[in-house]
């Protein structure tokens, strides 16, 4: 097992560097951690990947747990946390200090070209993700039929249910070629009773957490409530948990409208997991309903979002070999994610689009957003420092 800070700067290097979102980060890891420092096998990155798509939260920040795991037991899985999501997660949480001071209530017009940079890139994201997770008729009606339901019902009980129905649907309706090919065991995996006690701490919390904040008052347990719950039910990663955080933090009144857009807009210009968005929204809760700094809010809510990763991953590891065999598992996982290209739909209608979209001006900076993303294949970042430009100059 290597040593704590070996990992710690071996992710450290990659938070600071890995731009472009979970596709581009296993690249990343891949490039870093597979081919030079051969860490493992490629067909156990394969497989961790493949475990990682299957289980809820953010595919990339879980894979690099996992990594950290295999690499230094529980204290690498630590180590490549910290260095994996402290740069990007400390950069939105001095941007929310900003965000939440403009002056007399007008918008700055880097803030709306932000807010415009964030349309573009949800658009190119549903795009990329449609593709690749609506190949069929089947996949596509299922994604239409989601978005038509969440832009209805807006609530988060609506976006669960769509997505476990997706899965029994998808175990129905989808069939997949399975890998039966033996593969080389993992470097290493928890005892499984630590792993069925990480499982059951995983669904306490799911089940506790909401209990014991509707029976208080306290906001700091409300807050933890719904960022554990965002982290531990979205599929599809971080674009896909935007109209989940939207939900339980803008319509309740916590966090403004117009800083959820342009935090979500920041957080495509740093490199890291866009789970870190979350820090960015616990450090812009709205002062006047807690006496607490906004660091310790940023802390809080990053905590809480990746709580799920830190249960599920050494609590999934030990049954990975046997329940990726099993056709009906990927067949409910394809059905799921197609449903999440359907939230994701719904998403860009509201808020994103209803939002960010004002007029002819801030359309047409839309159009150049995601033609520069979508075609030139500039990266998100630039794209969104670009849009920040010209919304400071024209808006």
């Amino acid at each position: 097992m290597k040593s704590f800070f070996e990992i710690l700067l071996t992710f450290l290097r990659l938070g600071l560097t890995s731009f472009g979102g979970p596709v581009a980060h296993l690249g990343f890891f891949r490039d870093e951690l597979i081919e030079k420092r051969k860490w493992i096998s490629e067909a156990q990155y394969a497989d961790v990947i493949a475990l990682c798509q299957f289980l809820p939260g953010p595919a990339s920040s879980q894979v690099g747990f996992a990594l950290g795991l295999f690499r230094g037991g529980w204290a690498g899985g630590v180590a490549s946390w910290l260095g994996f999501t402290l740069p990007s997660a400390l950069f939105l949480t001095f941007c929310a200090y900003g965000f939440t001071r403009y002056a007399n209530g007008v918008e700055p017009g880097w803030l709306i070209g932000l807010k415009v940079a964030a349309v573009a890139v949800v658009a190119n994201a549903l795009w990329g993700m449609a593709v690749k997770l609506c190949p069929d008729l089947v996949r596509r009606l299922m994604a239409f039929v989601a978005a038509a339901v969440l832009v209805i019902i807006p609530h988060p009980a609506a976006q669960l249910g769509a997505i476990v129905v997706g899965g029994f649907a998808g175990m129905l309706l989808i069939s997949r070629d399975v890998d039966d090919n033996a593969r080389d065991p993992f470097p290493w995996t928890p005892a499984w009773k630590v792993s069925i006690t990480c499982l059951a701490v995983f669904f306490v919390l799911l089940i506790g957490l909401p209990l014991v904040s509707q029976s208080t008052e306290v906001l700091a347990l409300d807050l933890l409530d719904s960022f554990y719950r965002a982290g531990a039910l979205v599929f599809g990663g971080g674009h896909v948990v935007l109209p989940l955080l939207e939900t339980e933090v803008v319509r309740p009144g916590w966090v403004s409208t117009e800083s959820f857009l342009g935090g979500y807009g920041a957080a495509q210009a740093v490199p890291g997991p866009l789970f870190t968005f979350a820090a960015f929204l616990g450090a812009s809760v709205d002062a006047s309903l807690w006496d607490v700094p906004a660091w310790m809010g940023s802390g809080l809510c990053l905590i809480a979002i990746f709580m799920s990763t830190w249960l599920l991953v050494p609590a999934a590891l030990p049954f990975w070999d046997k329940l990726r065999s099993l056709s009906k598992a990927q067949g409910a996982l394809a059905g799921a994610n197609a449903v999440v290209v359907g939230l994701l739909l719904a998403a860009l209608y509201d808020p994103v689009w209803a939002k960010g979209i004002s007029g002819a001006g801030s359309f047409a900076l839309a159009l150049v957003c995601y033609f520069l993303l979508a075609v030139m294949k500039v990266p998100a970042w630039g794209v969104v420092l670009a849009a920040a430009l010209v919304g400071g100059f024209y808006f």
